[in-house]
């Protein structure tokens, strides 16, 4: 059955053979779409009509993709147009900088077409209920800004993966709540997300959360294990 939609998606991508599967499968979705081969038309095509979401290849010729994202991010105008990022490439700092810049997800090449799709959706959803650019969640010294895609302990930001923010932030929203393992894995891997971080089983958790608490400093003792139960982080 084919999803009614308004909403309107820039993709931004130098393979043709991509842009047309993208813009097949965002179609049969219904949603209108406009494709580019190149930051400088990703540039002017938002400038000129602005999306409701944009996805953007990290690897372009000229203007590469983050160059894309930094700029827009940088613009007022355009600053709060969620990007999906498309990446070939297996350095995690490439999508580390892109989520920093204020990209809300990415997606690595080869992908699926329905998760990318899936993806889309999600993004666009929480932007709708308002929670990418919501305000920053506070647990005492330790913040998370889900817009910015981004956690500080004492002001200061700590580096955390895809995976581990998506925990945290989950966590934070229900402050004192115990969540089995199982819960979080459904909750936090959402439409798919830590497929290419082999994050699939609730064992995986507790690695996450090890590695949470060792990155979180002072502030990884928030996180608390219930026994025979799972996690919470705590109320303040």
């Amino acid at each position: 059955m084919v999803t009614v939609s308004r909403e309107n998606v820039l993709v931004v991508d130098d393979e043709r053979d991509i842009l047309e599967l993208v813009k097949y499968n965002l179609d049969k979705e219904g949603y209108t779409v406009t494709t580019v081969a190149s930051g400088e038309d990703a540039l002017l095509a938002t400038r000129s009509k602005l999306p409701d979401l944009i996805v953007l290849d990290l690897m372009l010729p000229g203007v590469d993709g983050l160059e894309v994202c930094r700029r827009l991010k940088a613009d007022p105008k355009t600053s709060g147009i969620p990007i999906v990022m498309l990446t070939a490439k297996g350095d995690e700092a490439d999508v580390v900088t892109g989520l920093e810049l204020g990209a809300a997800d990415y997606v690595t090449k080869p992908f699926s077409p329905k998760v990318l799709t899936a993806r889309i959706r999600a993004v666009l959803r929480r932007g709708d209920a308002g929670e990418d650019g919501g305000a920053v969640i506070r647990i005492k010294d330790l913040a998370i800004h889900p817009g910015r895609h981004q956690v500080t302990v004492a002001d200061k930001p700590v580096d955390l993966t895809a995976s581990e923010f998506r925990i945290v932030l989950f966590l934070a929203r229900r402050p004192g709540w115990v969540f089995t393992r199982q819960q979080i894995v459904d909750a936090a891997q959402g439409d798919d997300v830590f497929v290419n971080e082999r994050f699939v089983t609730d064992r995986s958790v507790d690695v996450h959360m090890v590695s949470l608490r060792r990155k979180l400093g002072e502030a990884g003792a928030y996180i608390e294990t219930v026994r025979g139960v799972g996690y919470r982080l705590q109320d303040q």
